[in-house]
């Protein structure tokens, strides 16, 4: 056997860099013949196999091998796992196999099924056939039904006219509301009123058609073509008013454009063709070949076994231990674990928490008896699981859990409630757990349905107090006891009455379940809460997720990410959250999207990559047409991946990185180039040829985990959606930011836009004097704009200030040197990279670097006030802004509070733990009136103010370590 490569990377990245775009294959035929040959690196798996057809003419046994559609090629990819390459379509230096060998196996029948596996199995990271392998009931039934259910969502696709099919997939959100003005520009600008609805807007557009071109031109009828956004895949061709559309409302309110195009109908319906074509093509199916039996695992010595009852974080009863077992090879209790609970009184979320202890003999009495379990037990590994099957059944009989190795010190009694119920997923190396659940029927126990009901200012009190509030034991009575009370004057308290249940009580859930069928409706804002751990009831979450379904899609989008986090807390994969998903991600292409890569982002985590690859899988069959989409994505951030690591470790020569680049980002890039940067990020400009939009600036980055400046976006967007509620429009910048993988992701690129470090060197003659000149920033803007245009652009400077001076100061942004602060040439000021969070401040020999809680240093004044030290009223104007919005925010605080908890077990660097959060409470005021939060954000003003000269000492200091 030849010797692994040590660098496969240089195989099928750097191939080709001489000039030489060929590559010494290995080929192992069904026949037993071995024939080794060069081909094209780039070349199509179907023209390798065609190549090596005629090679194999010349080769004994020839014929026995038959027709050469029977056969297709298998490898052993980079994840060192048999892959069969169905799809043909794909070019070899992209399949990159682990060793440039392939094998030629007979094909099996359902091969359009096998081939859809394979893309499915490609674009979610995880190949089908793992999943196969998992003998889990729970995976195989999922699979099952989601596997109906797209089938049949496929089959309505299939009988929809191309009418109904752009409909459902490209509509364009609709807004209520009134605005004025319209301009449309096309190849001629249209202005019409506001009222105009869209029929009567593509009747004006054809008549200035045909009066510009002539009319001899035949452009035909109004029905013949759709509205197209241009640069979006959203169309307009419902007959509502212009001031509904979105798209339109957005135009006007950020003082642009809007820019429509009139599609004829034969070019959509060419795309619905193609699209149902390919549903068509693949509706066939077949089950893969069951996997072969797995190794026995190796077991740990003498060992003691620790269990514990939870539901959420409650401890339900005391915890069971087992007796020592001392063997050397597999240790056998053969003991039962008894709990001090009724089955009756077990709630339907409970979980039955496992820790394994090395136990120390003869250890040595300590000193202080705090923590003494710590000396005397050595922990090994963790695992869960549920009380009670996907099914409501209590679980009975033989099973074997695969044990994880870590989890936090302080958890109560070394049992990790919050960990995953799902078994380790790499099985070779993980402790196996193997117990027996009793069976106390000839019938299934099942977990009955309830179909039944069964001092008020100090309850006001308690139901204003914001979630990271504890409550003691009085409160929970008190709450239980005035539970209708709750219903009819606090309905959006429901999750501190859900902490009042004594949930180890059969009658108390009863009565619970009864209260939740007449419990109000909540905003979808309120009803996110309700999917955190703290409640895991399943009636609980289905009625969180029975208040979601109220979401617009872009209320969705807004909170999508915490809604793929909390996926985590379902102990089952087939529930109403993973539906309500799956649902409305297979509605808009643009939810998939990025359900797609929040997920398809987080596969490298083995606690969640089985339940994760579930739903990709189903996502995908029950979005077949979107599939080709996102392989070319995924591909073309593979290949981008692969040039960066290649920068990184200096193998590419010069002259050949530009090639590269434009050969990950094929026909539609335009600029391509490298920062030089520790990671090498790769910044990337390309033309959006297909939507005919205006071009795209993108950063990738591999080496940097992007998810906290991503979940900072994501704030930032809601704080810009709060403030525009409140009709405050700050001018943020939101720009987009997507994780897609290990350490990599996508950052987009802010047009027109320059670091204040910039434009403060470009100012001066030297760098250590740059920091201190406050007249760069004002006259950059005026070099950018001049007369109305300058005045526009330092009041967009003036609301953008304000908003990121609250914005930094409530979510305790760090690390605030010049580079990482922007200004647009239209005025907007504006944050990137937020490395650190939440209070979280760089700090050197043990000094925190920044002391002011958000930066206003005196340049800004000074273009807020015009130039003018006298322009008081200018500054007046700028702090308003600052007050009102930070209690805009306040009156959010528990919104905010409930994002960041459902986030906590992302495992984001700095969002480890509620004590992070608390950061949040103590910035925000919570708990506090107005007056005395108001009070505590003057003081931080002029505090930011007054020490803004150490602002400038540390820009300085950064000017001068980073010169160029």
């Amino acid at each position: 056997m030849p010797p692994a490569k040590t660098d496969q990377l240089d195989l099928w990245a750097e191939s080709g860099l001489d000039g030489d775009d060929q590559v010494m294959v290995d080929f192992l035929l069904p026949t037993g013949i071995y024939i080794q040959m060069e081909v094209p690196r780039e070349s199509t798996i179907q023209h390798i196999k065609l190549l090596l057809w005629k090679e194999a003419q010349t080769y004994p046994l020839f014929s026995l091998l038959g027709e050469m559609e029977g056969h297709m090629f298998e490898c052993v990819n980079q994840a060192a796992v048999h892959e069969e390459l169905e799809d043909e379509t794909r070019r070899l230096c992209d399949v990159r196999p682990f060793l440039p060998v392939l094998k030629l196996i007979t094909r099996n029948c359902g091969r359009a099924e096998r081939i859809l596996d394979s893309k499915i199995g490609v674009l979610i990271g995880k190949g089908l056939h793992e999943l196969d392998a998992l003998q889990d009931q729970e995976v195989k039934d999922f699979r099952s039904k989601m596997k109906q259910i797209s089938e049949e969502k496929m089959q309505r696709m299939q009988l929809m006219s191309w009418g109904e099919w752009l409909r459902s997939c490209y509509s364009m959100p609709l807004e209520a509301g009134s605005l004025e003005n319209l301009i449309d520009k096309h190849e001629a600008s249209l202005k019409v009123s506001l009222h105009c609805t869209v029929t009567e807007l593509m009747d004006q557009a054809l008549k200035k058609w045909q009066t510009t071109h002539g009319p001899e031109e035949d452009i035909g009828f109004r029905s013949d073509y759709v509205l197209h956004v241009s640069g979006k895949l959203e169309f307009l061709f419902e007959d509502h008013p212009l001031n509904q559309c979105k798209y339109i409302r957005d135009c006007l309110l950020t003082n642009e454009s809007p820019h429509l195009t009139l599609v004829h109908c034969d070019g959509v319906k060419a795309m619905f063709e193609k699209e149902i074509s390919t549903i068509g093509s693949v509706l066939a199916r077949k089950t893969s070949n069951p996997p072969l039996p797995l190794p026995p695992k190796k077991r740990l010595p003498t060992i003691q076994v620790r269990a514990g009852l939870f539901h959420g974080t409650e401890l339900l009863c005391k915890t069971a231990v087992s007796s020592e077992s001392s063997s050397r090879s597999e240790h056998v209790w053969n003991k039962t674990l008894e709990f001090d609970i009724a089955v009756c009184d077990l709630p339907r979320m409970a979980r039955l928490c496992f820790a394994i202890y090395a136990v120390m003999d003869k250890v040595k009495k300590p000193r202080s008896t705090k923590n003494t379990h710590l000396n005397k037990y050595q922990t090994i590994p963790w695992v869960n699981t549920m009380v009670f099957d996907y099914r409501g059944q209590l679980k009975t009989g033989d099973i074997i859990l695969h044990c994880w190795t870590s989890f936090p010190d302080e958890l109560e009694e070394m049992l990790n409630p919050i960990g995953t119920i799902q078994t380790n997923p790499y099985t070779e190396n993980a402790t196996e757990l193997h117990i027996n659940f009793p069976e106390y029927s000839t019938q299934p126990v099942v977990f009955p349905a309830f179909d039944k009901c069964m001092h008020r200012k100090q309850l006001k009190e308690i139901m204003e107090r914001d979630p990271l509030s504890q409550l003691c034991e009085n409160e929970k009575d008190l709450i239980w006891t005035l539970r209708y009370d709750c219903r009819e004057n606090f309905p959006q308290s429901l999750p501190k009455l859900l902490l009042s249940v004594k949930w180890s009580k059969h009658e108390d859930m009863a009565q619970l379940q009864a209260l939740l069928q007449i419990w109000p409706k909540l905003s979808p804002r309120d009803a996110l809460e309700l999917l955190d751990f703290n409640y895991p009831d399943q009636y609980v979450r289905e009625f969180a997720v029975y208040c979601l379904q109220d979401m617009s899609d872009d209320e969705l989008l807004q909170y999508l990410l915490q809604l793929v986090q909390v996926l985590r807390y379902e102990p089952y994969y087939d529930c109403a959250l993973s539906r309500f998903l799956l649902e409305r991600s297979q509605s808009s292409r643009k939810i998939g999207h990025f359900l797609f890569w929040h997920l398809r982002s987080e596969m490298f985590m083995p606690a969640v990559s089985v339940h994760f690859a579930l739903i990709l899988e189903a996502y995908c069959r029950g979005c077949i047409p979107h599939i080709e989409v996102l392989k070319k994505q995924v591909e073309a951030l593979s290949k981008l991946k692969a040039v960066n690591e290649l920068i990184k470790f200096g193998t590419i020569k010069t002259k050949t990185k530009q090639a590269h680049l434009k050969e990950a980002m094929m026909t539609y890039l335009c600029v391509c180039t490298y920062m030089d940067s520790k990671m090498k990020p790769l910044w990337i400009v390309y033309n959006n040829k297909l939507l005919e939009g205006d071009t795209v600036g993108i950063i990738f980055k591999n080496g940097d985990d992007l998810r906290q400046d991503m979940l900072t976006l994501q704030i930032l967007r809601l704080m810009d959606l709060l403030w525009k509620e409140a009709n405050l429009d700050l001018r943020i910048v939101p720009y987009g930011c997507l994780a897609t993988g290990d350490h990599s992701g996508l950052i987009e690129v802010v047009s027109s836009a320059d670091t204040i470090a910039n434009i403060q060197k470009t100012s001066s003659n030297m760098a250590a004097a740059a920091a201190f000149n406050k007249d760069a920033l004002l006259n950059w803007l005026k070099d950018k704009n001049s007369g109305d245009a300058l005045d526009k652009a330092i009041e967009e400077f003036t609301l953008s200030c304000a908003g990121y001076c609250v914005a930094t100061y409530v979510l305790g942004i760090g690390d605030r040197h010049s580079d990482n602060i922007m200004v647009r040439s239209t005025g907007q000021l504006f944050h990137i990279d937020f490395g650190h969070i939440l209070g979280n401040f760089k700090s050197k020999f043990g000094i925190k670097r920044e002391r002011v809680p958000f930066i206003l240093t005196h340049d800004f004044i000074h273009v807020i006030q015009q130039g003018k030290t006298s322009n008081t009223e200018k500054f007046g104007n700028f702090r308003q802004y600052c007050e009102e919005a930070y209690l805009i925010l306040r009156k959010n605080g528990n919104l905010f509070i409930t994002l960041f908890a459902l986030m906590l077990t992302a495992g984001l660097p700095e969002l480890t733990s509620v004590k992070d959060i608390q950061y949040l409470k103590d910035s925000l005021a919570l708990g506090k009136t107005d007056e005395e939060a108001l009070k505590q954000f003057r003081q931080k003003f002029d505090e930011a103010l007054r020490e803004s000269w150490t602002t400038k000492v540390n820009w300085m200091a950064h000017i001068v370590a980073h010169p160029s």
